[in-house]
């Protein structure tokens, strides 16, 4: 093959290729809502079962790090709880004695009033025994309001140490690796015996079975498309076809923008595009950062 006719092949190709490119709308990646994982407990990583591509789903176990010093610590405190409350008073072995007073007390009231009944006591007798069992009864009220106060100053006392080990069951449950959303891992930031702490990355993770093609459209464009609209989205095939699927327009951008350099748009020579998110169903070829083509009609 002469030069000649090397270059009338390669400048068919690209005619050819041009040609086809004008039968799409707009063009671009996909992509999809990643979330990084962190840890929120401090110790080591002791159990760590990811890998980079693994599906996970919500809830789903993931492994743990180190409770050793917050299960001590929670010991401690339930231990000093009990040495608290274990100063309490005994109320009822307290006023026991009393209590015995005011009922042979009383039953000598009752006898009295009997006696007076029948003219065999007088009125004077009887009041000064009403009297003895009134007396009784205010010593038994308030010892027994000086028990309370001693019961509830010291339950009081216990109260920041309860609250200590309800921060200390919320740490040891942060210590327990639960994955929070379906999805895929795409990136693993820690390993198995690592130091974790607070807000550090463990991994990232992605819903991959729909991904959104985020696509640029001219401003004639702007107009003809709308929220929920299906439109055709096609990916480059092996055998140098076009692998089509339908897509629904979920976000459009309400703010113009200057033509990213690595998107073709219709219109080539339009200085300002809307950023337009197409949601696809991932059957498993699309991948995240793979270019695809748009037909809106």
């Amino acid at each position: 093959m002469n030069k000649i006719s090397f270059f009338m092949l390669a400048a068919l190709l690209w005619l050819s290729s041009c040609t086809q490119k004008s039968k799409f709308d707009a063009s671009g990646t996909f992509e999809t809502e990643e979330t990084i994982i962190s840890s929120e407990g401090t110790g080591r990583i002791k159990e760590f079962k990811i890998e980079e591509g693994q599906t996970l789903k919500a809830g789903e176990y993931v492994g743990f790090i180190d409770t050793a010093q917050l299960y001590f610590n929670k010991k401690n405190l339930e231990a000093q709880i009990q040495a608290g409350l274990s100063r309490r008073p005994e109320t009822a072995k307290q006023v026991a004695s009393l209590q015995v007073q005011l009922e042979s007390a009383q039953h000598e009231q009752a006898r009295i009033k009997n006696l007076v009944k029948a003219d065999a006591a007088t009125q004077k007798q009887l009041d000064d025994q009403t009297f003895m069992v009134s007396q009784i009864q205010k010593q038994i009220d308030a010892q027994m309001s000086t028990l309370d106060i001693s019961t509830t100053s010291i339950n009081k006392e216990t109260v920041p140490l309860h609250a200590l080990i309800q921060q200390m069951n919320d740490q040891l449950n942060k210590c327990y690796l639960v994955n929070p959303i379906n999805g895929t891992v795409l990136s693993k930031y820690a390993r198995l015996d690592e130091e974790a702490t607070p807000g550090k990355p463990l991994y990232k993770i992605a819903d991959v079975s729909t991904l959104l093609l985020r696509a640029y459209i001219t401003n004639d464009q702007f107009s003809q498309i709308k929220l929920g609209q299906k439109v055709k989205v096609f990916i480059d095939s092996t055998d140098a076809k076009y692998k089509e699927y339908e897509g629904t327009v979920t976000w459009i951008s309400d703010k113009a923008e200057f033509t990213p350099k690595t998107i073709e748009t219709k219109d080539e020579r339009a200085n300002l595009v809307w950023a337009t998110k197409i949601a696809v169903k991932n059957d498993g070829y699309l991948k995240i950062g793979m270019y695809a083509d748009v037909k809106f009609k």
